[in-house]
């Protein structure tokens, strides 16, 4: 997951001079965040530094990260009006400072690691778009989707495209696998998933693994949604910390590789019960069409870069005896 972050001394010293934007925005300072873990960490690739909300601004809903807050939406998206003025948007000209920094990074990298990318899923973005920022019920979302279904579905298709291109657009610079994040989706009952988003998330899907790279589909708090989420695609189906692998292969069948699935919590506790917690992962792995070890969601702020160097070479360690 989120491989860089506040938890690195590092990545720290560069926010204090520079905004995360500006982080983003600038291809050197995003190649130089990209390759800071794999400097620290035993671990198997690369993850593109970008932000999910990058694509919103040129697409006309300028946004900022304020302190405490998080990203604040300037001008949430909540009439017709507002959705009918959003653009479709080509990826080389709005976003082409990421495309920019894929190609820095592949070049660094040199072949030697792999580059991830990745993007947000629509309903996630949507659910910032239309909350003004983070949510804890997403009650302005919801309402739009239940009482404005066809407002929501224009939403979700300009979302849906503008990632479909973004993502193709990253695999053409260099990228050689992806990931959709959907970090909120498990605030949706399986009918509304169904209904809502999955026709949207099946467009961008079906066109990233069109690239033929693999492709990760990941959201959190989804145990009642895995059987949907394979309809809507993916080559690696994310699990996290609340579902255990056997309850997701029964969803996803015997074709998906799973990725997964340590709490990230545990990495603030005691090393002995952090190690012990990823041994019982990689036994629950074993069996699997495919495992990617990974936490089932980012790091933590407050997260001792030990305890992540620790656990990355014992997964290596306990990999390579298996």
């Amino acid at each position: 997951m989120r491989q860089a972050g506040r938890y690195m001394a590092e990545y720290r010293a560069l926010r204090a001079k520079h905004s995360l934007l500006e982080l983003c925005r600038t291809p050197e300072l995003s190649l130089e965040v990209t390759m800071q873990p794999l400097r620290a960490l035993e671990v198997d690739a690369a993850i593109l530094f970008a932000d999910i909300l990058l694509p919103l601004e040129p697409m006309g809903a300028p946004f900022s990260f304020e302190k405490g807050e998080g990203p604040v939406i300037h001008q949430p998206v909540r009439t017709r009006a507002q959705v009918d003025a959003l653009r479709v948007v080509d990826p080389h000209e709005g976003l082409g400072y990421v495309l920019d920094a894929v190609r820095l990074i592949r070049r660094e990298l040199d072949g030697k690691t792999p580059l991830i990318g990745f993007a947000g899923a629509p309903f996630t973005l949507a659910s910032y778009l239309i909350e003004g920022g983070r949510s804890q019920h997403y009650a302005l979302t919801k309402k739009m989707m239940y009482g404005e279904p066809e407002t929501w579905h224009v939403l979700m298709q300009v979302l849906s495209e503008t990632t479909a291109r973004y993502l193709v657009a990253q695999v053409e610079a260099g990228a050689q696998a992806l990931q959709l994040f959907d970090s909120w989706i498990g605030q949706l009952s399986p009918h509304d998933y169904a209904h809502y988003v999955l026709p949207h998330v099946q467009k961008i899907l079906r066109a990233a693994e069109a690239t033929g790279v693999p492709v990760i589909h990941f959201g959190t708090g989804t145990a009642t949604l895995l059987g949907l989420q394979k309809q809507a695609g993916g080559t690696v189906m994310g699990v996290d910390w609340r579902c255990s692998f056997a309850h997701a292969q029964a969803q996803v069948g015997d074709q998906i590789a799973l990725q997964g699935n340590l709490d990230p919590i545990l990495l603030l506790g005691p090393r002995a019960l952090l190690l012990s917690r990823a041994q019982a992962v990689l036994d629950d792995a074993r069996g699997l069409p495919g495992h990617i070890f990974n936490l089932g969601h980012g790091i933590l702020p407050e997260t001792p870069v030990e305890n992540v160097q620790a656990l990355a070479a014992f997964v290596h360690s306990a990999s390579e005896r298996a």
